[in-house]
């Protein structure tokens, strides 16, 4: 393994470091054209992020435990587990089952959804994503069942605001390459709105968001981050974050729920589970750029970390988690 080079600049934000890691992959979006009265239900997605923004007109969301929330023009819901939800024209009507619907294939990942009794028109741009990043893995567990936000309210920040119009812009005329503009832009919005979640304060002051926020835990993870393949030890990473050993340690595990090092090779191992799935990299090669100087020792800890070989992550995509979404061929989105 290398060893850490102490000209290795520290970061100012570990945070938004690490959010700028991540990855999102789109797997399906779909504008809506709807009129009243409709009502459509939407299935948990394992796997999948899930967005509604309302680029004209208002529509009711009724996500499942919670009251129902008025979405008006400009709106954004994001709904980080995909957690069962209605939208509808009105409040408490039953939705009609989401995949039973008729679209218009547009592309591969784009599809418009006309639906409803002909009265008032409502235009929503909706979206099934994913993360493809180890960050995400460790996100996620910490968002909550929904995010909100008011784009036209100035506490938004003017970026929701002029993306969300271009989007809807977009989406109603559908120029040539149109489709491509719109997902590009959805991306940025669902990873904005993370952070403007995150910057909101909503966050808990503890786990793995709360670590990257401590000036001297986040120096840590975020060496860790960006420079995996280095032969870090508790010591170094210590005294990278300004601390004794043993403070260092008890504050990590404190924060974080592991060990320092325990961390270190479940972060390595995840990224190397990305690679065998998305790239033809060789095990020889993922194993070096990870800091192991062996394969064996490499798949030794794999098989610690998710209990197989990384062999058996290539030949199936992986054994536990599936490398696609699992959405079905005609899935659709309202």
């Amino acid at each position: 393994m290398s060893t850490p080079d102490p000209n290795i600049p520290e970061t100012s934000d570990p945070l938004a470091e690490t959010l700028h890691m991540l990855r999102l992959t789109g797997t399906l979006y779909c504008r809506g054209e709807l009129t009243a009265p409709w009502a459509i239900a939407i299935p948990r997605i394992e796997g999948v992020m899930i967005f509604v923004t309302v680029t004209s007109g208002s529509c009711w969301l009724t996500l499942e435990g919670h009251a129902p929330r008025l979405l008006n023009q400009g709106s954004l819901a994001l709904i980080p587990h995909s957690t069962p939800h209605v939208i509808s024209s009105a409040e408490g009507m039953e939705g009609a089952p989401l995949f039973e619907q008729p679209v218009e294939k547009v592309s591969e990942r784009y599809e418009i959804m006309r639906y409803g009794g002909g009265g008032v028109l409502t235009r929503t741009m909706y979206g099934v994503v994913r993360f493809d990043d180890v960050a995400a893995e460790h996100l996620l567990k910490f968002l909550p069942e929904i995010i909100m936000i008011d784009a036209w309210d100035d506490q938004a920040g003017g970026w929701l605001q002029s993306t969300l119009r271009f989007i809807a812009n977009e989406a109603a005329s559908l120029k040539p390459g149109g489709e491509t503009v719109i997902t590009r832009l959805s991306d940025v919005v669902v990873i904005q709105a993370i952070r403007t979640w995150l910057e909101s304060g909503s966050a808990s002051d503890t786990g793995w968001i709360a670590a990257l926020r401590d000036p001297q835990i986040g120096r840590s993870l975020a060496l860790m981050h960006r420079n995996p393949g280095i032969d870090w030890s508790v010591e170094q990473l210590a005294m990278r974050a300004g601390m004794s050993r043993s403070a260092f340690a008890a504050r990590f595990s404190e924060l974080v729920g592991q060990a320092p090092l325990k961390y270190l090779t479940e972060w390595r191992m995840r990224i190397a589970r990305g690679k065998l799935i998305d790239t033809t990299q060789g095990l020889a090669a993922i194993s070096q750029d990870l800091g192991y100087q062996s394969e064996a020792a490499f798949c030794r800890a794999f098989k610690r970390v998710f209990g197989h070989s990384p062999g058996a992550v290539r030949r199936s995509g992986s054994p536990h988690e599936p490398a696609g979404i699992n959405v079905p061929e005609d899935a659709s989105a309202a």
